[in-house]
């Protein structure tokens, strides 16, 4: 039976829909409205504010943290400052990618990491033999992302012991709001300009209605999982479960991705010392990728006129689908579309998808299968790099 969040009392009386879905044992807004355009559209235009407190949260602390960290991760820790924070992925032996997340380095030797599966077993079993401690603080810290074009005009009007408009993409800082201590990293989820806020579980509904109260001439809005779920398509963002599956869970070999399947090479540090799958990525890297993530633009003017040859209007569900459709060349199929919605921003159909690797390439046409009346058909579609949306105010320093 799933529980309420820290915020569950202030997002349930919200919550006009109660459309909700399970999230990590916890109960998760997937849209306040009927339907999620507003809470989308706050995404892409103004502040939108989702409860992220499922996450998985741990704090790393002692000599060996970075030791620790450095292990288990793809990624060179000893190239991460003090108030940085990395998105990276970890393998298991076989090169295999067991989960994704955040790390945050806090201090020299204190972390916050982020998962979207538990992790503390594998942690611990890497951790033999270190002078580290790793504490499980996904129940005692709530977090909040705020996100959207006006999330730094927001931030900076309520925070003044951190210099806000100068935080850079991807660090974090410490901060106080209205007295309440928090942690403020420049990340999300969307693609877009925007933060994530942690803080004690104990004031999250403080924080919560003063962020509120105070961002309403900046139009704030809370949203849900449907409105999230569009954003991350639009920005190339990942799912696991869904594009990809966790190593520790999949059922047979080819339900597994290594970084290189997932197009997360560039994070892939093979020079740097050890870690948990290093010479199977090694190997990897010398022979090439099996299969590959890639982005695909489905041809609209075809699924039109599919649509037309039986006297029907083209409909297609604001709802992103999370169902894998099959994907096809040369009369055979190569691999299947995972994440499919319609992007409001770019007025297009899009995907994330497998295909094999020789079917990966940049630019090349394969074709995908949609049901109109219940018959199949297959469109054209194009094979392109992501992100689909990727906003220049994302990266840039707010003014």
């Amino acid at each position: 039976m799933p529980i309420g969040t820290p915020f569950h009392d202030r997002t349930f009386a919200l919550c006009e829909s109660l459309n909700y879905r399970e999230w990590s044992g916890y109960y998760a807004v997937s849209a306040y409205e009927t339907h999620h355009d507003h809470e989308y559209n706050a995404i892409r235009n103004a502040a939108a504010l989702i409860d992220i407190s499922p996450l998985f949260k741990y704090r790393l602390t002692g000599k060996d943290a970075t030791r620790l960290v450095d292990r288990v991760i793809t990624r060179d820790m000893r190239k991460v400052s003090v108030g940085q924070v990395i998105y990276t992925p970890w393998c298991d032996e076989h090169g295999k990618v067991i989960d994704d997340g955040t790390v945050s380095r806090l201090e020299e030797n204190v972390y916050r990491w982020t998962a979207a599966d538990p992790s503390l077993r594998w942690f611990t079993q890497n951790a033999i033999g270190l002078d580290v401690q790793i504490e499980d603080i996904s129940q005692t810290t709530a977090a909040l992302a705020l996100q959207g074009p006006t999330s730094a005009s927001l931030l900076k009007s309520i925070v003044k012991d951190a210099d806000i408009a100068n935080l850079k993409y991807f660090r974090a800082t410490k901060a106080t709001i209205d007295r309440v201590r928090v942690e403020i990293s420049r990340t999300g989820y969307t693609g877009d300009l925007g933060y994530e806020i942690w803080v004690d579980a104990d004031q999250a509904l403080h924080l919560w209605d003063l962020l509120v109260e105070r961002g309403r001439p900046f139009d704030i809005k809370p949203a849900g999982m449907l409105a999230l779920d569009v954003a991350r398509i639009e920005a190339g963002l990942l799912l696991i479960g869904i594009d990809f599956n966790s190593s520790k869970k999949a059922l047979i070999e080819d339900q597994k991705y290594s970084p290189f399947e997932m197009g997360l090479g560039r994070l892939v540090h093979l020079d740097k010392s050890r870690f948990v799958g290093q010479q199977a990525l090694i190997e990897e890297s010398k022979r090439g990728a099996a299969k590959k993530i890639v982005g695909l633009e489905i041809d609209w003017t075809e699924v039109e006129r599919r649509y037309e040859a039986v006297g029907l209007p083209p409909a297609v569900s604001p709802i992103a689908s999370r169902v894998a459709v099959p994907l096809f060349s040369g009369g055979k199929q190569i691999g299947k579309a995972t994440s499919t919605t319609w992007s409001p921003v770019l007025k297009k159909m899009i995907a994330l998808a497998t295909v094999q690797r020789e079917d990966a390439k940049t630019g090349s046409t394969i074709e995908i299968e949609i049901t109109v009346e219940a018959v199949r058909h297959r469109v054209p579609a194009k094979v392109t790099s992501t992100p689909f949306y990727n906003p220049k105010h994302k990266i840039s320093v707010p003014v």
